[in-house]
């Protein structure tokens, strides 16, 4: 049984021109010890999923089954008991901290609304997350804003990590680094992973950080996943033209590489007024006019790797050359 199992999720904003549906219809699965990556450009809905995922934000269709719980429309106090089970580390690392507390301050407040341990029992849980995530014990008594970039998500992970999760959302947790300090959190949510037996949804618009981290991908688009598939066969084999895109964009000194990421324009369309049939018919090189009529669903092409995509088969980006981009 997976850890998590979400189906048919859907989750929207009001706004002034109609309801923006952010998740729409969107179906995963993430094993136990499995770090499940989730790329896509920002506007896809990759943060909004993660959050309805914890119930941060409402769902208004689908299911979400932790263990096999559906816990979709619990109360608040009936969840109580499964937030625990499921962390989330934000892309900001300081805008995510009460700049009023210390360290250990929430840490302890952490333990406290979860009612695990007396004030020494808390006292030495905190002093041994901050430790193990790289920080001195010092910490404890600072604040947020004494700290680094760096060491403030060292902070944020230890306040996920305090209650003993199994699963920990990570939204664009190195985004905002440097590129050297990327590395120090991405080894060591690796370490974690590997000492604590952790399970992770790693949401990223970088394909290459996504590539290094990830067993499994997603690739959204507009609501949607497009494509799925382990991370090697992604990158070898993409058949989604979207995701193709995606690795163009990566940085590569290899003059053998075949480019038609040039093919790909535009902006997202708007997720109020979807575009009929394929999401990514306006922006694809290989769209025709069935395209504009037809949305293609999530199919199977191989093992273990689903696409949504009419020309999936055969693997379309096989000594493909750059085609100029059709208006439908």
């Amino acid at each position: 049984m997976p850890l998590l199992s979400v189906e048919s999720l859907h989750s929207g904003y009001a706004s002034g021109h109609g309801i923006l549906r952010a998740v729409d219809g969107v179906s995963f699965h993430i094993d136990k010890g499995e770090t499940l990556g989730l790329v896509g450009e920002s506007g896809c809905g990759k943060s909004t999923l993660g959050k309805a995922l914890l119930r941060l934000v409402p769902s208004s269709q689908g299911t979400i089954r932790l263990d096999g719980t559906d816990i979709t429309r619990l109360s608040r106090r009936a969840l109580r008991p499964h937030r625990r089970r499921m962390q989330m580390v934000f892309q900001d690392p300081f805008g995510s901290l009460n700049p009023r507390q210390t360290v250990h301050s929430l840490l302890d407040t952490a333990l406290k609304v979860h009612g695990l341990g007396d004030r020494d029992e808390r006292r030495r849980l905190a002093a041994e997350i901050v430790q193990r995530v790289g920080l001195p014990a010092s910490s404890l008594t600072r604040f947020p804003h004494e700290f680094s970039g760096g060491q403030r998500q060292r902070i944020g992970i230890a306040r996920a990590l305090v209650l003993q999760p199994e699963l920990i959302v990570c939204d664009e947790p190195v985004s905002a680094l440097d590129v050297s300090i990327q590395a120090q959190i991405l080894n060591l949510l690796v370490d974690l992973k590997c000492d604590l037996g952790l399970s992770y949804l790693f949401i990223s618009h970088d394909l290459s950080v996504v590539r290094y981290f990830a067993d499994r991908v997603l690739v959204m688009y507009l609501g949607r996943i497009v494509e799925s598939a382990d991370h090697a066969s992604l990158w070898r084999a993409p058949r989604h033209p979207y995701t193709r895109a995606l690795i163009e964009a990566v940085p590569s000194t290899a003059p053998e590489r075949r480019r038609i990421a040039g093919a790909i324009a535009g902006d997202l369309p708007s997720a109020v007024q979807v575009p009929a049939g394929c999401r990514f018919r306006s922006r694809c090189p290989l769209a025709d006019e069935r395209c504009a009529h037809q949305e293609p669903a999530l199919r199977q092409v191989a093992a273990g790797h689903a696409v949504a995509c009419h020309f999936a088969e055969p693997a379309p980006f096989q000594n493909i050359e750059p085609q100029p981009r059709k208006t439908l």
